[in-house]
């Protein structure tokens, strides 16, 4: 198997070779596509898992429990088993109408030509710079995705006793690629109440004996050359100073969106992705879209099993078996929800798609989640929910969906409510 592109046209082609993308190739070749091609823009395929050198990794994959470069190699492998062309270095430029793709490869820039579109480019940690936070850009600041590829890629140690910035469970296995390079972080802090990931792993910071400070907020940075305090904020606004010699930003992932802002393609405001129906399919029905591109931030597990339904929905929809577009529900969003994948619904076909809404809150909330059309409540439930925690909407169980009609998802706060 070759990483160049010999033709001018394929079947699909997969853009983005993380857990997504290669399970999604995997799939299509197995379902018989003849001619599936991945694009990666880094030398290597594998995506952000190349980079995160501890468990856990594999176990609905593969069923054991892997570090991140192993499960990487062992979905590239798989992919190129089944015959998927994997293509690293191949830049994608442009998304023409109806699968028409500028790429840059080593061989120079081209155009290819696919009859459906996978795009699957994963999501970006904010910048440090968009961070927002005053002070000298010394040396020692950086986000997870640096921090793992300095550790693991290049056996680095950009700092020793950092100030980590997050609590999602990104935030967590940072302090894991931290406590493997020997780095001591000396704070953990957190803006909110409460952590963002999930019980248990916020304990993950007592067991590596870090400090989290809920309700606090770094102000400044400071040091000449390198850092060596950062300023923080109580919810009060008392300061206070803490000696450090890096600061650490996790989390607040966006998706990887570039390429679907330029295109023509529709976005969505809540998730900073293209809009999409339960099929994966965009406003061009050439084009699909998986994994973190959809909503930041799923584990990789999550976008291999997303990666492998959207494969077997391009598969019937190649084969004339999937519903028209034109047909589709939208769904729609209040405050204080934050997003929902998907944002349209096409009739079903025998059960197929997604099986629910996913959505998401901006703050904790306590009250009764409902989805209603013009007629009233098609769904209701009443439960706690806290920012970047998963909540999903079966869809079997809406009572009715208006035909190219809107549903409506909204949260109703009842600070009394018992739940």
């Amino acid at each position: 198997m070759t990483d160049t592109l010999k033709d001018e046209s394929c079947d699909v082609a997969i853009i983005g070779a993380g857990p997504a993308g290669l399970a999604a190739a995997t799939v299509l070749k197995r379902a018989g596509i003849e001619r599936v091609v991945v694009l990666e823009r880094e030398s290597e395929a594998g995506g952000i898992p190349r980079h995160c050198g501890h468990p856990p990794f594999g176990m609905r994959e593969f069923g054991r429990v892997m570090a991140g470069p192993a499960y990487a190699r062992r979905l590239v492998e798989r992919a190129r088993s089944v015959g998927a062309d994997i293509a690293p270095r191949t830049t994608v430029t442009a998304l023409g109408p109806s699968g028409v793709i500028a790429i840059v490869s080593p061989e120079g820039p081209r155009e290819l030509r696919a009859r459906r579109v996978l795009l699957a480019t994963g999501v970006r940690e904010t910048p440090c710079l968009a961070r927002l936070v005053s002070g000298d850009r010394a040396l020692g600041v950086c986000n997870t995705g640096a921090l793992q590829s300095m550790v693991y890629l290049k056996n680095r140690v950009p700092f020793r006793r950092p100030v980590v910035v997050g609590t999602e469970l990104v935030s967590f296995s940072a302090l894991i690629t931290c406590w493997r390079a020997g780095i001591r972080p000396v704070a953990m802090l957190e803006e909110g109440p409460h952590a963002t990931a999930r019980w248990p792993f916020h304990h993950a910071a007592r067991l590596f004996g870090v400090p989290l400070l809920f309700r606090t907020r770094i102000v400044n940075i400071a040091g000449r050359g390198r850092v060596d305090a950062v300023r923080i904020a109580d919810e009060n606004g008392r300061p206070r100073e803490i000696a450090c010699d890096g600061v650490l930003f996790t989390g607040r992932f966006t998706p990887e969106s570039s390429l679907a802002r330029m295109s023509h393609l529709a976005l969505d405001q809540g998730t900073g992705g293209p809009v999409i129906d339960q099929f994966g399919r965009c406003s061009d029905p050439a084009y699909y879209a998986a994994g973190n591109l959809l909503r930041p931030v799923e584990t990789a597990g999550w976008c291999w099993r997303e990666g492998r339904a959207s494969a077997q929905w391009i598969a019937r929809d190649l084969a004339g078996d999937l519903p028209s577009p034109q047909t589709a529900t939208r769904v729609e969003v209040c405050h204080p929800v934050r997003l929902a994948v998907p944002q349209r619904l096409a009739p079903e076909v025998d059960g197929a798609g997604m099986a629910h809404i996913q959505i998401r809150v901006d703050r904790a909330v306590r009250g009764r989640l409902s989805v209603a059309d013009g007629a009233g409540p098609v769904w209701s439930r009443a439960m706690r929910a806290a920012p970047e925690r998963r909540i999903l909407i079966p869809i079997a169980s809406l009572s009715r969906i208006p035909e190219k009609g809107t549903l409506v998802v909204e949260f109703t706060e009842k600070g009394n409510m018992r739940i």
